[in-house]
């Protein structure tokens, strides 16, 4: 039986969006990805939180988000593992968990250009595959790039979870840029600044 091909896109999701749903399609197309796991990442206690809702809100709008999308998995695996999370522990681990699968990390051009400052970077461009997809502003020769690191065109998807948070917490409408689920479960529970 052959590996599973599954991609781990790791994010806050702080909220899902529009634009991580499309991307995620079409990296599992042009990447011939079985699943897309949604690795949502915890807060990290080092860091100030700022804006970052609680854990648990964030896994259940991706839960949400991905309903009837095929192929694209919710994962609070990270949950479970020693803060901070370090990506390549997180790789390594579920590596050592899902034998039947093969794990490609989806990253963006921007965090590709300072990978080289990752936690063990040399570590998951030795045991690894990479999908790189662009970012406005990061430039990427594709000619560069090594062997198992591949430039995934997937076009731009101009959305962020900072712009859809500065929109909310100004009262103005962000409903075209979200999944109508995620858009009733921020409104329901009063999230970024929503009114009551």
């Amino acid at each position: 039986m052959s590996e599973k091909r599954t991609g781990i896109f790791g994010g806050s999701f702080n909220p899902i969006h529009n634009g991580h749903i499309a991307l995620a399609k079409r990296i599992m197309q042009l990447d011939r990805l079985d699943e897309v796991w949604f690795m949502v990442s915890p807060h990290n206690p080092l860091k100030n939180s700022g804006s970052l809702l609680p854990d648990v809100e964030r896994l259940d709008m991706v839960r949400l988000a991905l309903e009837g999308e095929p192929g694209l998995i919710a994962s609070d695996y990270e949950f479970r593992l020693p803060k901070p999370s370090y990506t390549l522990h997180t790789l390594n681990a579920i590596r050592h968990d899902y034998p039947d699968r093969k794990f490609v990390l989806i990253i963006g051009a921007d965090n590709w250009e300072c990978f080289d400052r990752w936690y063990g970077s040399k570590e998951i461009l030795a045991d690894y595959e990479i999908a790189v997809y662009p970012r406005l502003g990061s430039h990427i020769d594709a000619g560069s790039l090594p062997h198992n690191v591949k430039l995934v065109d997937t076009g731009l998807f101009n959305v962020s979870s900072t712009e859809i948070r500065t929109l909310l917490s100004e009262g103005k409408p962000a409903d075209n840029l979200m999944p109508p689920q995620v858009t009733q479960y921020i409104k329901t529970n009063h999230l970024f600044g929503t009114k009551r």
